[in-house]
């Protein structure tokens, strides 16, 4: 027994330093103990569509730049870089000491204008009173129609002017369009800043969507049925329907914009991310078989085929897919035919061949 654990510790350690066609060879057959209770594959070719893989980015849908609608010096800032924002929630204040009068003083140019306006009305229904009497003459009559058109026009101007101060006053206080994440802050707490000029940047984390570029000369494999598989940089597989593709040339790439907009999900998308995206292509022949069957050492992968009443370790170039079932596979692209049959689990076999030689 120590004899043979020395000469498969020693057959191990050689075919490790070989290279993967020299391992084949060398490990060229092995025979399980109890073959029958090994799940078999009999290879069978299908027609399966070519996967195009592009690289992709995450964006937001909606993204915007806060600026300022008045002039002033900034008194507060209530969030950073980084930060979840929810809608409404004050940014930053701003000094209000200017707009707060100027809204004192439309108030009062408003109870001015409202108080000769009624001063005036009443002239006005005095005088259509004595007018037909012959109590006054035509011109003062259309002194106190104008007077009293004027004055009630006054009022609707300063009642506009109210409003336009209340909303100055207003923008002392920043507030955020939507829900999200802050990208960016331009002012630092004490700044004077003027109208125009931007103050915070940001995104909303519950709308995303995953862009890539198309080459022209598969623009017929995408339309707003197509089905989509995006794999994140964290290896979590996101399928999508709900496309939208561009009917114009990006310049100077010549490409097509392609936008993905991607479902509702727990865990956040970080926008910028590069993501990989999957779309199928043409039908062709394939040899496909489940990701288990696959012995891998290294770059070296190979399956486990019958031969007569062993199983032989056949190399095999394998390609892999966009999978998002709990079952990945993978595409033989050589190293097995039609009829040709292989072990499901290699890994159990590998297992079990070990166990066998103790």
């Amino acid at each position: 027994m120590l004899l043979k654990w020395v000469f498969f510790i020693g057959l191990f350690i050689g075919n490790a330093s070989l290279s993967p066609a020299q391992a084949s060879d060398d490990i060229s057959s092995e025979r399980h103990p109890n073959q029958s209770s090994m799940q078999t594959l009999t290879i069978r070719t299908v027609e399966q569509a070519q996967q195009l893989y592009f690289d992709g980015q995450i964006e937001a849908v909606k993204a915007a730049t806060v600026s300022a609608q008045t002039a002033g010096r900034i008194l507060a800032l209530h969030y950073d870089i980084n930060d979840l924002v929810p809608a409404g929630s004050p940014l930053l204040e701003i000094t209000s000491k200017e707009q707060g009068a100027s809204f004192a003083a439309a108030e009062a140019e408003l109870a001015r204008a409202e108080a000769k306006n009624i001063e005036a009305q009443a002239q006005f229904t005095r005088y259509q009173a004595l007018f037909p009497k012959g109590a006054i003459s035509k011109g003062a009559m259309d002194e106190a129609t104008a007077n009293a058109t004027a004055s009630f026009q006054a009022v609707s101007a300063a009642k506009a002017q109210l409003i336009t101060a209340k909303e100055t006053l207003n923008y002392t206080t920043v507030s955020a369009p939507f829900s999200g994440r802050v990208t960016q802050r331009f002012v630092e707490q004490g700044e004077t800043v003027t109208v125009g000029q931007p103050l915070y940047a940001g995104y909303a984390i519950d709308d995303m969507r995953a862009v890539f570029q198309l080459p022209q000369q598969y623009q017929s494999y995408v339309t707003t049925d197509t089905k989509v598989t995006i794999e994140l940089a964290s290896g979590v597989i996101i399928q999508s329907s709900d496309i939208i593709p561009f009917s114009f040339l990006q310049s100077p790439s010549q490409t097509y914009q392609i936008r993905v907009n991607l479902p509702v999900r727990e865990t956040e998308y970080t926008a910028g991310e590069w993501v990989k995206i999957a779309i199928s292509g043409k039908k062709q022949p394939h040899i496909i078989v489940p990701e288990s069957a696959i012995f891998r050492r290294g770059d070296y992968t190979a399956v486990f085929m019958k031969q007569a009443d062993n199983f032989v370790q056949t190399q095999v170039r394998v390609r892999t897919m966009a999978n998002s079932s709990d079952n990945p596979s993978v595409i033989i692209d050589a190293g097995l035919m039609d009829g040709d049959i292989i072990l499901a689990q290699a890994s159990q076999f590998i297992l079990q061949s070990t166990n066998n030689d103790k």
